[in-house]
């Protein structure tokens, strides 16, 4: 072999290498606003019929690649989304590892029951052929995000959102105002997508006007693609007890479309101002790891619903498990949380990670309830709701204690690749 031919295979090589480690990024959004409508779930209970659309529901895939690693983000405008359903997209979805595919949901109260919550009357009003549907179209978005793939760079941020988006409505300045942005450029710095991740319940509407549709976060999705910020997707935090929509107003709560988008487009704008000055990372390095943790079922109230739901899944000796995931993407790491966590334990968790910027993915993978430390849990009258609607005492502890372990045991975030 000649010299000529020994470089130029190098050269090759170095290429293909470079090629292979480049990190890559597309989303894809998908329209699965049932048609005729379907009744709304506002939480555990009946649900409420539904006689008009305000914005539509959406699913929503932000597919990352880099390397050999790939992992997707999924978004979906529902109170919370079932392990059950979830495994069924993970399943089907075989570009990408069902172990690095995370599905969240926004929280909105305005969309169709995903768990089959008891009725009342012996029934529910979950529609399994719905419910088909949008697992369905959650993994067409899938496979469009990865065929969307594309050279991309990545900008990264943390700041205080401010104007009147959230508060505590039991105890007002007991949230975490921070947001957290992720905005995907495409190699000539037009923005793909930027993700925003923030504590809130999109409960501006309520499932008891009579709508069906996104809340704020519709507006908030469109409100960045107008801003050029690329296609919007919304991963929620830790937003328990009881973090909500500002809505606020003298004569009482704006409960209509337009308070809506006065909430999601002011936290768009934020999102956009804080990550707008961030540096580029060129060349992001991605991890994603799960693993399975366990909760023990211990309130009487949770254990009579999961025997009446139909949408339970991986419940088992008294306990309900589920998936777990660490991602770390340039400077920032990220932690699934299957429920609805305090802020106190958002606050200390995103102490204990290890990243410049640390992201809580709230009711992501599943939705186990209310997540209390053991001494919030049952103490002031005014967490009776969230207690009644915990898994139980130790739920904090456990969550806390295994992720600070998944922590540890993996590697801290990397801003540029290795060669």
């Amino acid at each position: 072999m000649n010299f000529k031919t020994i470089a130029l295979l190098t050269c090759f090589a170095i290429f293909t290498s470079d090629v292979t480690a480049a990190f890559r990024a597309g989303i894809a959004v998908r329209n699965v606003t049932p048609d005729p409508l379907l009744a709304v779930s506002g939480g555990v209970g009946p649900s409420k019929a539904a006689t008009r659309k305000a914005g539509e529901l959406t699913v929503r895939a932000l597919v990352f690649e880099q390397d050999g690693t790939r992992v997707t983000i999924v978004s979906g405008d529902f109170l919370g989304f079932p392990a059950a359903l979830g495994n069924r997209v993970r399943a089907a979805a075989t570009n990408v590892p069902a172990q690095n595919i995370l599905i969240g949901a926004t929280h909105t109260h305005s969309a169709p029951d995903c768990y089959g919550f008891p009725d009342g009357k012996g029934g529910t009003a979950s529609d399994p052929k719905y419910l088909e549907l949008v697992c369905a179209r959650m993994v067409e978005a899938i496979n469009e995000a990865v065929t969307n793939l594309q050279p991309a760079r990545i900008k990264i941020a943390t700041g205080e959102a401010k104007g009147k988006i959230a508060y505590n409505y039991y105890a007002e300045q007991l949230y975490d105002p921070r947001c957290h942005v992720i905005q995907v450029l495409a190699e000539s710095g037009k923005a793909i997508a930027t993700l925003v991740n923030y504590a809130i319940h999109p409960e501006v509407i309520g499932s008891s006007a009579g709508i069906c549709g996104p809340d704020l976060i519709g507006p908030l999705c469109d409100r960045i693609a107008a801003q050029n910020g690329g296609t919007g997707i919304f991963m929620n935090s830790a937003q328990g007890g009881m973090v909500t929509a500002d809505n606020r107003r003298a004569d009482g709560e704006g409960r209509n479309w337009e308070e809506c988008q006065r909430i999601g487009e002011l936290l768009a704008d934020e999102a956009l101002r804080i990550v707008q000055p961030a540096a580029e990372q060129a060349s992001p390095k991605l991890f994603c790891a799960a693993r399975r943790i366990s909760f023990p079922v211990e309130s009487p109230f949770m254990l009579e619903l999961l025997k009446q739901s139909a949408g339970a899944t991986g419940f088992a000796d008294g306990k309900l498990t589920t998936q777990m995931n660490l991602v770390n993407i340039g400077d920032a790491q990220i932690l699934t949380i299957p429920g609805e966590a305090l802020p106190n334990i958002g606050y200390y968790l995103k102490r204990k990670m290890r990243g410049k910027q640390n992201l809580l993915f709230g009711l992501t993978n599943d939705a186990f309830g209310y997540i209390l430390t053991k001494e919030d849990f049952d103490s002031f009258k005014r967490y009776a709701y969230i207690t009644r609607t915990s898994l139980g005492e130790r739920t904090g502890e456990i969550l806390v204690n295994e992720a600070l372990k998944f922590v540890s045991e993996s590697p801290k975030p990397e801003a540029i690749a290795g060669p």
